[in-house]
């Protein structure tokens, strides 16, 4: 299956693991390069020494490309950058931040870099900025997202028509018949995040992926938009947190009723009552935890059927 995706990253599918937090380490990371995709290390909740030591179980593991994602509003950002460096890994993801404050130093030492976005204005600047491909994530997506709102289907469309470079569609997707819908639409790639939370591969809990599981159509909201929007299952914590926004809570006070490490709690630590739960909407068509394997093989097999059936 070739595309600009599998071209610009040597891959055999253009299936991009998000880099998620507590979810993303080198078991996953090399689990979905190793069959075909491109899999991404989550350093936004590893300190630095923690990212060195996955980077380097990750090239014992693996053969094949694989990537790092790095939120840049993130504290020791500096360090993570230089640790990438000095590790030779050739693939970054960026996301929460400028990307013109790092991609010029990535690209001096030969690496791709690709920022993910949540409107065609961003795509825009992203592009300017230099990089290699943009992710276009729609609202549907789980943990943090954009303010605009903009869905997948709405938003892929609008970015493929403004952007000359390389684009990968997220939000939303984790079947074949997703993906190919993307694809239809100009995406050159997707990226999935909740479909590979559920995997044997993922450092998330036990609990957690059981959670996303049985979550439904409905069963997830967007919320802390004065914060940082993030998406969410609507566990106890969840229910709390609506019951505070009856007080009409200053920024400073969400804060603080938020707490420390809560997404670690929930997702990390398995703590289904306290902790937050981020997952996307399409956690309503995830029915099993499989191997990395096995979830490729079924999407790619989807996508084939789908396509040759249209």
């Amino acid at each position: 299956m070739q595309t600009a995706i599998t071209q610009l990253f040597n891959i055999q599918y253009p299936i991009i693991q998000g880099g998620m937090i507590w979810i993303s380490g080198y078991k996953l990371a090399t689990a979905v390069s190793n069959a075909g995709g491109l899999g991404l290390l989550g350093a936004g909740s590893m300190y630095p020494e923690v990212l060195r030591g996955h980077i380097q179980k990750a090239k014992k593991n693996t053969d094949k490309p694989f990537g790092v994602n790095v939120p840049l509003l993130y504290p020791n950002v500096e360090e993570i950058m230089q640790i990438i460096v000095d590790e030779g890994v050739k693939i970054v993801f960026t996301s929460a931040g400028n990307p013109k404050t790092w991609t010029s130093f990535l690209k001096e030492h030969d690496i791709k870099v690709v920022h993910v976005v949540s409107s065609v204005k961003f795509a825009l600047k992203a592009q300017e900025a230099g990089v290699d491909a943009v992710v276009a994530e729609g609202f549907e997506a789980g943990g943090h997202n954009g303010r605009e709102e903009s869905t997948t289907f709405s938003l892929i469309p609008m970015v493929k028509e403004q952007i000359k470079i390389p684009l990968i569609a997220a939000g939303g997707i984790a079947t074949g018949r997703g993906m190919l819908a993307a694809m239809v639409l100009g995406a050159d790639g997707v990226q999935m995040g909740s479909r590979f939370v559920a995997s044997t591969e993922a450092s998330a809990h036990p609990n957690f992926k059981q959670a996303v599981v049985d979550a439904k159509d409905g069963d997830t909201s967007v919320t802390l938009k004065e914060l940082a929007p993030v998406r969410l299952i609507k566990n106890p914590f969840y229910t709390k947190l609506q019951a505070f926004y009856q007080t009409h809570p200053s920024k400073e006070a969400l804060q603080d009723f938020l707490g420390r490490a809560r997404a670690k709690k929930g997702m990390f630590e398995g703590d289904l009552i306290e902790g937050e739960l981020e997952i996307g909407q399409i956690a309503g068509l995830i029915h099993e935890v499989k191997s990395v394997d096995e979830i490729i093989a079924v999407i790619i097999k989807e996508y084939n059927a789908v396509k040759a059936g249209l």
